[in-house]
């Protein structure tokens, strides 16, 4: 079976420091993860989301500071309800809840970091490639 892609927004202040950790404890993630850094969880707009199936993207994960910890305040707050409005739409386009995840890792969380992103990958692993860009604009997806 052939890798699948999980593109895994990382927010800047704590989720990407996660990672870091996660390289300095030298902690492996697979090959088919791929960090896009933001300034903050909050900045994930859901059309990234959506771009980012229709583009490929396997799986999409969001990793953003522990709530109450937001550099900007309410941030993370923000990405949270709007993955509440995320779901219903993802189903609307055919495209399974399991494939979307928002998580908090700290900077100071390279484990935890690892395994977030290690079992976001396997569950995208068993669902396998979503195939999203192939369909055809119109194509009943149910």
């Amino acid at each position: 079976m052939t890798d699948v892609k999980l593109l895994t927004f990382v927010c800047n202040w704590c989720s990407y420091g996660g990672a870091d950790s996660a390289g300095g404890l030298k902690l492996s993630y697979p090959p088919g993860v791929r960090l896009v850094r933001v300034m903050c969880s909050g900045r994930v707009d859901p059309q990234m989301i959506l771009k980012s199936f229709r583009l490929g993207a396997d799986g999409v994960l969001v990793l953003g500071c522990h709530p109450g910890d937001c550099h900007y305040k309410s941030g993370n707050y923000s990405a949270q309800k709007r993955v509440l409005l995320l779901g219903p739409v993802l189903y609307q386009f055919g495209i399974e809840k399991e494939r979307f995840q928002l998580n908090w890792v700290s900077s100071g969380e390279g484990e935890r970091f690892g395994q977030v992103v290690n079992e976001m990958y396997a569950q995208i692993k068993l669902l396998g490639p979503l195939h999203l860009a192939q369909r055809k604009v119109g194509e009943d997806l149910a």
